[in-house]
């Protein structure tokens, strides 16, 4: 098993499926906001991967604008590029990533439900667009879920990966 150049607190579960699940309740937990204050999309996947969170502010709601892609399935693939990657900037593209990206390519198609959302595009706007009012409960719902496909399919790469990896327990209530 591949160890991944994680840095986060160790996961309290043992064993791929448990760790899947770990992934998936986590980032639900983050970016609901019920049990503790909301995260935007990307910085909940991040968190769920014991990410440092500051870079992946700027994919919240597709690059603060709305026109960038779905910040939880760029936070998915940069969560992978930080466990996967050559720490060397002129390294090339690990074996380990480039399949691991594959997998993850796949595996979010397959999960998130686009809703009502035309075509086949990921621009926030595009996939939030179904819904008049952004903040609507209905568009929290849609988002919450697609986050959690999305940590999902990420864990599920990992595993397919053979690597080893922390998933951060959520705070268990708010402030």
């Amino acid at each position: 098993m591949t160890s991944a150049r994680a840095d986060g607190p160790a996961s309290p579960v043992e064993g791929p499926d448990a760790r899947v699940g770990a992934a998936r309740a986590t980032a639900q937990v983050l970016y609901d906001g019920v049990v503790t204050p909301h995260r935007s999309c990307g910085i909940a996947i991040a968190e769920t991967f014991g990410r440092a969170p500051a870079a992946y502010q700027a994919l919240r709601r597709g690059g603060i604008t709305g026109q960038g892609e779905c910040g939880a399935i760029v936070a998915g693939r940069l969560v992978l590029g930080e466990l996967l990657g050559d720490p060397d900037p002129t390294g090339p593209v690990t074996p380990a990533l480039r399949d691991a990206m594959e997998r993850y390519e796949v595996l979010w198609r397959q999960r998130v439900d686009r809703g009502a959302a035309p075509g086949d595009g990921i621009v926030c706007n595009t996939l939030t667009g179904p819904f008049p009012i952004f903040r609507s409960p209905e568009r929290h719902a849609f988002c919450t879920r697609l986050a959690t496909d999305v940590a999902t399919a990420v864990a599920e790469a990992l595993v397919a990966s053979g690597v080893d990896f922390a998933v951060t327990p959520p705070p268990s209530k708010a402030p």
